[in-house]
């Protein structure tokens, strides 16, 4: 019977098995998990296994997890062939390894994961797409290595991070929404399109401060017209530029931007500076993208 551990738990304790058999090997990253799903799987629940990780037409969904047909035993993990990044393909292979380890019991005919899940965040079934997410987060993206490659007072560029980004194989916004859990500097992520935030996400210094964008359940919000998300080209070209108060934010802050025709969005990173944390914060201020890092990932 699987064991109720957390996705953190169960995403430290193959991290160790990792670290142990890998050590400082080149080929510790990135995680293999279409071999280890199947290899571990074998060998934990030798009567429950994962026996084919393959991609196939799967329309208006990122991946599922499959039994096996009735004559055969074990599960299957799918992601959609036709999605284009191989970091997005990653995440979600990590992703439905997760809801291996976690779900298969509760959901025995297995998942489906889309879009829309996301959409009812309140529901217990967008709960454990969190859930999920949580472990292909911790597996891809260990915190002790992350730490290693960007110190935790540093400010990053978009290179660096991308850097860390292809060490995991994950994209970018991956790599950066994992970033922004460990950084101790104020800084926030944008992602836009169209000329308007599609959703944001401080880090937890920024959160404390004030500085973060609101946009579920609230009108659109646009980008300001004198920062780089609002230059509608060149495309697929990278920027810097400081900030005065009152463009991003009511306070000074540096954009570093990437506008890309291949992800079809603008992602703008912004690096504030320092400032005394609140002493309260009203309950509708807590931002309401802070937990929905799977919703995101989804707009790759």
């Amino acid at each position: 019977m699987t064991k109720s551990w957390s996705p953190q738990r169960w995403a430290n304790s193959i991290t160790t098995m990792l670290n142990a058999v890998y050590g400082d090997a080149p080929e510790r990253f990135p995680v293999n998990i279409p071999q280890l799903a199947k290899e571990y799987s074998r060998q934990r629940f030798p009567d429950d296994p994962i026996t084919l990780v393959k991609g196939a037409s799967l329309p208006g969904f990122d991946g599922a997890l499959y039994r096996a047909p009735s004559a055969k035993k074990g599960w299957g993990i799918v992601y959609n062939d036709a999605i284009r990044s191989p970091g997005r393909i990653n995440f979600t292979l990590g992703h439905e390894f997760g809801h291996y380890l976690l779900h298969r019991l509760a959901y025995p005919d297995g998942m489906e994961c889309g879009d829309q899940d996301m959409v009812r965040w309140d529901s217990e079934y967008a709960q454990i797409e969190q859930q999920a997410n949580e472990f292909a987060v911790g597996l891809l993206m260990p915190l002790d290595d992350f730490r290693r490659q960007i110190d935790p007072k540093a400010k990053p560029t978009l290179d660096e991070i991308g850097a860390c980004a292809a060490r995991y194989d994950v994209s970018l916004i991956a790599a950066t929404l994992r970033w922004l859990q460990f950084t101790e500097r104020r800084s926030v992520l944008v992602v836009s399109r169209d000329g308007y935030i599609l959703w944001a996400r401080s880090s937890d210094r920024a959160l404390k401060t004030g500085a973060y964008f609101k946009t579920v359940g609230r009108p659109p919000i646009a980008v300001p017209a004198l920062s780089l998300a609002a230059r509608s080209d060149p495309l697929n070209s990278k920027g810097a530029i400081e900030h005065g108060a009152d463009v991003w934010l009511a306070e000074p802050c540096e954009e570093i931007a990437l506008v890309s025709d291949h992800y079809d969005f603008t992602i703008s990173l912004l690096h504030l500076g320092r400032a005394e944390k609140r002493t309260w914060m009203d309950e509708d201020e807590v931002e309401d993208s802070f937990d929905l890092m799977r919703r995101k990932l989804r707009n790759e």
